[in-house]
């Protein structure tokens, strides 16, 4: 049994909320790289270009990357021979994101009731997902998601007969439904399976996966690899002013489900997908 203090989830939380807005994640900004040399639009070419000067400016004066710092989505992975010693975890959680909010000077978001709408002032609370798994060790993943590409999300409660050509074309409709507003290039995550709220999980944990991490299921990474094609064909292109790059990665997570369901969920997240992943 190894004991972790949740003080050093706060601190932790803390510096992943501040690093995840200055900063993309490696994998993200070596696809950025490789699309702005890609794309064939003058026009999308020039605007992955200013996109790439204001990530130089945010990284090198320590100013968000977007206006929109997002509402934190923390993941925990849990290992169940740890012991966590302190506060309540919950409130632990969010003590970080108020402290990296505040004193990173990041836009406070998040209203504290969704019909009353008053401003909570610390971005608090965070939206968390928790899961028990084997080892002593405690992975952080903590994604803050702005609401332009969230807004564009959508579910499918598609029927089994849909089948993988059903699939396709749900993920092609949202991807054509969000079109500019998403703030392409775009990273899409997908879920397939599961029940109404797993397949929106899983759609939302798959932006957080590297994007130079393929699926290990064949037929997923083949459908990944057709949809981003199909994707990129669309026209939309950067910024939705055309081009051949309107996504960056499309990433896939399946689940088993019911003998009468093919749920899935389609989550959009714009160039930036901010995500930062610790382990404890």
């Amino acid at each position: 049994m190894r004991t972790i203090a949740t003080e050093e989830i706060t601190r932790n939380i803390k510096e992943m909320c501040i690093e995840a807005n200055h900063f993309l994640s490696a994998d993200m900004e070596r696809a950025m790289k490789c699309a702005a040399q890609a794309e064939e639009s003058p026009l999308g070419k020039q605007i992955l270009g200013q996109l790439q000067d204001n990530l130089e400016i945010a990284g090198k004066d320590h100013i968000p990357i977007c206006q929109d710092t997002g509402m934190a989505v923390v993941f925990l992975e849990i290992g169940q021979d740890v012991h966590l010693e302190g506060e309540n975890l919950t409130d632990a959680i969010n003590e970080g994101v108020r402290q990296g909010y505040v004193s990173g000077y990041l836009r406070k978001s998040v209203v504290g009731d969704p019909l009353i709408r008053e401003n909570t002032k610390d971005n608090t609370p965070a939206v968390i997902h928790s899961e028990i798994v084997p080892g002593n060790r405690v992975k952080i993943t903590v994604a803050p998601k702005g609401f332009g590409s969230e807004n564009m999300s959508r579910v499918f409660m598609l029927k089994p007969a849909d089948g993988v050509e059903g699939v396709k074309d749900a993920i092609l409709t949202a991807v054509r439904d969000a079109g500019p507003n998403a703030c392409p290039p775009m990273v899409v995550g997908v879920g397939i399976g599961g029940t109404f709220e797993k397949c929106a999980l899983m759609a939302k944990h798959a932006l957080t996966r590297s994007l130079e991490e393929r699926a290990e299921i064949p037929y997923v990474r083949e459908l990944e690899e057709e949809m981003l094609s199909r994707i990129n064909k669309s026209g939309i292109g950067p910024g939705g002013l055309g081009g051949t790059t309107t996504a960056l990665a499309v990433n896939i997570e399946t689940y088993p489900t019911h003998i009468a369901g093919l749920p899935l969920a389609v989550n959009i997240c714009c160039h930036v997908n901010r995500h930062v992943v610790r382990e404890l």
